[in-house]
């Protein structure tokens, strides 16, 4: 191989041909299940897979849903700028994962909810669910652009392949999938590129280590180097990564995906029992370890073959971004179609992403916007319905690409979106399940002021960027390269990264404290002032005074680690109808405790039952 610095090899004719290959191998599984379950035209069938998933797919699944085409790249440019302390979210994964299994997953069980945010009624009123449905979709449709169009930029800017082409063709197979086949399909596809997205990550080690002489070299280079500095345990909040910022507020970030968010709490009541339901949570948590594993092991190979030729300095990329797309050609272009197998690794993520966020928007614009004013809809009218709806949240996932291309670094920007909305989403709900005195007022009242917040540090943090001290990224040299001069014309042409519209003595006086806070306090800054505003409100509007609330919307000590005291989903009793009104929710749910009769009888029943 050459020295380090300079043009790599560009993609050849077997790059081409196993990239297509994957990804329409991988969209082949999808149209694979619409096919084999093309007789079972439910919306249960359509949305949760009839409620008969197992544990293991659907965890690979759950894996594969956030661990996108952004973390392929994003995640090991972020080792080789900041090094490992971002390895320190396996110990927020744990968290998280264990709240979501114990918390989460025996709640919505016990209601048997579709969308995540019928909750929200049961607890408060319509107007709380049809506001959080609303940030939900709205901060689905941006990060699904996001997760489009990082990659899509940072490979076109690598391999040739054309930008909007491959936008275009990426929501294209999406849509195809998503619309036949459902959730199933979808969750099948995500299982193959979990594997396509591993894969591309190994590839990647295990040529860095022949060329370093031994992952035994590429450790003590990243040692050297200042890389393996972890653990930093200091408390300031306006430090971008610390053991505090990252295991607490990052568990709290993840929980608010895991625990609310609907593409991934469709998964898990996709299972067929609770006890399946917690083992995929559990599950996912090894995927998400492995995943992160391989990510900044593949980021400190980076470094260890770029440590006294930085491309970024040199100017051989114009961005962080696209750092590992460069190695990945640079180290492996001479081995035709492996290149073809890490692009498709990064677009296997974003398939996944992208497919998972159309599928959960169906979902909740169906069981929140359309169903209680259509309440008559059949469920021939429902699987148009689903199939339209994938059609038009897919063509609006590519279109807020264009927005996405405004963002800075994409892994940053991703997790920042989430924490900036679902923070207050968290506190709302965790406010319903544990206080019985907040009303909907203080819901309400709280969401507002703890949204308001969230965005205001969040929307002040892109407009002022952290200075230098507060992210910390380490030295970078350049006095290895072949190259004698920086190629300013590839700087010239990138354009995502935001820079400060002012310059420094400029800043604002919020800039270096309120807009520096780091972006994984988001999310607790926002469920804490939900909480906070939401448990005052109600206090003064008389919700200790309020009337007696069903305790099945509550948190139950005896849900709390065990795996067989909740019911299955097909053990459904009149408590079940209770909590619902029609039975409508129960469509696809194998109900083996009660009969025809029985049934029409319970409808009669329950259509004198007033919800909350």
């Amino acid at each position: 191989m050459s020295k380090p610095g300079g043009e790599v090899a560009t993609f050849s004719v077997w790059d081409y041909v196993v990239f297509a290959g994957i990804i329409l191998f991988a969209a082949g599984i999808g149209l694979f299940q619409a096919i084999r379950g093309r007789k079972e035209t439910s919306s249960a069938e359509f949305l949760l897979g009839g409620r008969q998933m197992t544990a293991v797919p659907v965890a690979m699944s759950l894996t594969a849903s956030f661990m996108s085409g952004i973390t392929v790249i994003g995640t090991p440019a972020e080792a080789y700028l900041y090094g490992t302390p971002f390895w320190l979210f396996a110990l927020s994964y744990t968290l998280m994962s264990v709240l979501t299994a114990e918390i989460f997953v025996p709640l919505f069980y016990r209601l048997g909810v579709t969308s995540t945010y019928e909750y929200l009624e049961m607890r408060f009123n319509k107007v709380i669910r049809i506001t959080g449905t609303s940030m939900y979709i709205i901060q689905t449709a941006l990060y699904t652009g996001m997760v489009i169009y990082a990659p899509a930029l940072a490979l076109n800017q690598i391999t040739g392949l054309n930008l909007w082409g491959v936008l275009v063709a990426t929501g294209t197979v999406c849509i195809i999938y998503c619309t036949l086949g459902g959730l199933k399909a979808v969750i099948w596809t995500d299982v193959f590129q979990m594997g396509i997205m591993l894969a591309g990550f190994v590839a990647v080690i295990a040529r860095g280590a022949v060329l370093q002489g031994g992952l035994g070299n590429i450790w003590n280079d990243s040692y050297h180097g200042g890389r393996l500095e972890t653990f930093d345990f200091d408390p300031d909040p306006l430090r971008r990564h610390t053991f505090w910022t990252i295991v607490f507020g990052g568990a709290l970030m993840w929980a608010s995906i895991y625990s609310i968010n609907q593409s991934q709490v469709q998964r898990y009541i996709s299972c067929r029992t609770m006890t399946q339901a917690k083992l995929a949570l559990y599950v996912n948590m090894v995927g998400l370890w492995a995943t992160v594993s391989l990510a900044m092991l593949s980021g400190l190979t980076m470094y260890s073959f770029y440590k006294n030729c930085d491309p970024l300095t040199n100017g051989d990329v114009a961005a962080s971004d696209q750092l590992f797309p460069y190695l990945v050609m640079d180290i492996l272009g001479e081995f035709p179609g492996l290149p073809g197998l890490f692009v498709a690794a990064a677009y296997s993520g974003t398939l996944s992403t992208v497919s998972s966020s159309i599928n959960a928007l169906v979902a909740v614009t169906t069981e929140d916007f359309i169903k209680p004013v259509w309440s008559s809809m059949t469920d021939r009218q429902a699987s148009w319905l689903n199939m339209g709806l994938s059609v038009v949240f897919g063509a609006i996932c590519i279109g807020m690409a264009g927005v996405a291309s405004l963002m800075g670094n994409i892994l940053q920007a991703a997790l920042s979106i989430f924490g900036m909305i679902s923070g207050p989403l968290l506190g709302l709900f965790l406010l319903g399940m544990f206080f019985r005195c907040a009303n909907s007022s203080g819901g309400l009242v709280g969401l507002i002021v703890g949204l308001v917040v969230t965005l205001w540090v969040g929307i002040g943090a892109q407009i002022y960027p952290p200075l230098p001290h507060k992210t910390r990224p380490l030295p970078l040299s350049v006095e290895g390269c072949a190259t004698e001069a920086m190629n300013l014309t590839t700087a010239a042409s990138w354009t995502s990264t935001i820079q400060p519209t002012t310059a420094p003595s400029e800043r604002s006086v919020l800039a270096d404290n309120w807009y520096s806070l780091s972006y994984l306090y988001f999310c607790p800054l926002g469920t804490l002032v939900t909480m906070a505003v939401g448990l005052i409100v109600s206090a003064v509007s008389g919700g200790c005074k309020q009337k007696k609330i069903r305790p099945e919307l509550f948190v139950h000590g005896k849900d709390l680690l065990c795996f067989s005291c909740g019911r299955n989903s097909s053990q459904v009793t009149e408590a079940d109808l209770i909590t619902k009104t029609g039975l409508d929710h129960l469509q696809g749910i194998d109900n083996p405790d009660f009969t025809d009769t029985e049934l029409k009888t319970k409808e009669k029943d329950t259509d004198k039952i007033t919800r909350f």
